[in-house]
């Protein structure tokens, strides 16, 4: 299954793909059978907001082959432009699922970035939930920009692992980039999930699911790391709220 004409809208200035939990998982899976080189972004606030501002990450995105709306109030945004039954698609439940799907279908998926204590339980977790899935392979990169021959040589062993689809952890815009680049040299569908190595490793605890409906997942990270987090929350929440408001008004009076 392939988007031909693909629904969404644009959120402050990203285009977002309105697509359903099963449409999502059979065209990704669709492209990962014939290893099609594609990539697909999940986009929250932060991301939405930070695409805003910089014209790299917003070219990532509107690139991309599939964005969909990670956070609660990205597809409350959806729901306002005209898709009113828009869910959710977030990185960590997209990773999980789509291993059950791998491991029905045979599928080889891979893992890069993180750190390799993390990949190591990331690992174990899942030949656990899923004994038969098939995993290509987990690589920890270097936290800074790869040389072109250290480029080429992960290149060269994304591929000769034969994944049909790579789930990146690098963190936004990092991953975004990164997929961006790589999108016609690696053959496998690319995934940026963010922190859902960290998640599913149980070394981030993740928000209780009614904060997650509610909007709030934000807060619980915020409240689990505020040093480091309060100013991003601060003003990325803030600038979405003005900008998001302002666009629907708009749409509104016209």
């Amino acid at each position: 299954m392939t988007i031909n004409v693909r629904k969404g809208a644009s959120v402050l200035g990203s285009h977002i793909d309105a697509l359903s939990w099963e449409d999502t998982i059979n065209i990704i899976c669709g492209w990962a059978v014939n290893r099609e080189s594609r990539y697909v972004a999940l986009c929250n606030v932060h991301s939405i907001v930070t695409a805003l501002l910089d014209k790299n990450h917003v070219s990532d995105l509107n690139a991309a082959d599939m964005t969909t709306p990670d956070g609660m109030p990205i597809a409350w945004a959806l729901r306002k432009l005209g898709f009113p039954a828009q869910q959710r698609i977030n990185g960590p439940d997209l990773m999980w699922n789509y291993c059950a799907k791998a491991e029905k279908t045979g599928q080889k998926i891979y893992f890069y970035g993180s750190t390799i204590a993390v990949l190591s339980i990331l690992e174990s977790k899942l030949s656990a939930a899923f004994p038969e899935l098939q995993i290509a392979g987990m690589y920890s990169p270097p936290f800074r920009e790869l040389t072109a021959a250290e480029d080429a040589e992960v290149v060269e062993r994304l591929n000769a692992s034969g994944a049909n689809v790579i789930f990146i952890g690098l963190g936004c815009p990092r991953q975004e980039r990164w997929m961006f680049q790589q999108r016609g040299k690696i053959n496998a569908v690319m995934i940026g999930v963010g922190a859902a190595f960290n998640y599913h490793a149980g070394t981030t605890k993740r928000a209780p699911v009614w904060m997650q409906n509610a909007g709030l997942e934000w807060l619980h990270r915020l409240a689990s790391d505020p040093k480091r987090l309060w100013k991003r929350y601060l003003i990325t929440n803030s600038i979405f709220i003005f900008a998001i408001t302002a666009q629907l008004l708009r749409l509104k009076k016209f």
